[in-house]
């Protein structure tokens, strides 16, 4: 079964463009998990421009699902991960200034960076995923490593898919592949919605976790925050 994190980021954001705890990002993540959501993801920033690093420390002690933190592995993220010990982290090359994320890394390249990361982590007793463009080699990168997990930046494919779904998620499948061959877990995350998780289910072999947060957000605004995890979750089915 393909589990639901709910990326609670952009809920984070509406409460901080005005001040205040409206809406309350705690409140909001027991809501996901109430309403069947079988994580929660945030992915704290040094600017915290939305969740913040208090919110981090409030959160994980409230959950009775998996709590994944994402993020950049600076040394302010690291101490953040060790001090609240999540269920996973998930490792994302993502520039201080980005507005969000916008590649995968190059496992190969940092490879020794990464595997220092992986090794500190996993010490911890922290399950860890990297966060990889659909190629086979940065797939096997990530596994030399040292990961659990690597987790696929779908853009691409939620870009392509309207177009020609079958050559959109060709790669995906690949690097599914080759996660499979190497022992390594699966998730995605980054632009699915409802107009393309059940096809990427579908084709996807072995995809254990998708983290989903701005359109999943989008859509609660006109259906509901109950009645949009349960539509994400039928996709999932």
């Amino acid at each position: 079964m393909t589990k639901l994190s709910v990326n609670i980021n952009k809920i984070a954001t509406l409460r901080n463009a005005r001040g205040g705890n409206m809406p309350d990002v705690l409140k909001a993540a027991l809501d996901c998990e109430r309403f069947g959501a079988q994580g929660i993801t945030v992915h704290p920033r040094p600017d915290e421009r939305h969740i913040r690093r208090s919110d981090v420390i409030s959160i994980k002690p409230l959950l009775s699902t998996e709590f994944n933190i994402e993020g950049n592995p600076i040394s302010s993220f690291c101490d953040l991960v060790c001090e609240v010990h999540p269920a996973q982290v998930t490792l994302v090359p993502d520039a201080h200034d980005a507005i969000t994320s916008n590649a995968g890394w190059d496992t190969l390249r940092y490879q020794r960076f990464l595997s220092d990361i992986c090794r500190r982590f996993k010490e911890e007793g922290i399950r860890v995923s990297i966060f990889v463009d659909p190629l086979p080699e940065m797939v096997r990168g990530a596994a030399e490593a040292g990961c659990d997990r690597v987790e696929l930046y779908t853009q691409a494919y939620a870009e392509g898919y309207a177009a020609d779904p079958e050559r959109a998620i060709a790669p995906y499948r690949e690097a599914a592949l080759e996660a499979m061959r190497l022992g390594l877990g699966l998730n995605a995350g980054h632009d699915l919605n409802l107009a393309n998780l059940r096809y990427f289910h579908q084709n996807i072999p072995g995809l254990l976790e998708v983290s989903i947060g701005h359109a999943l957000v989008c859509d609660a605004l006109y259906m509901g925050l109950e009645a949009t995890i349960q539509a994400y979750l039928h996709e999932l089915k």
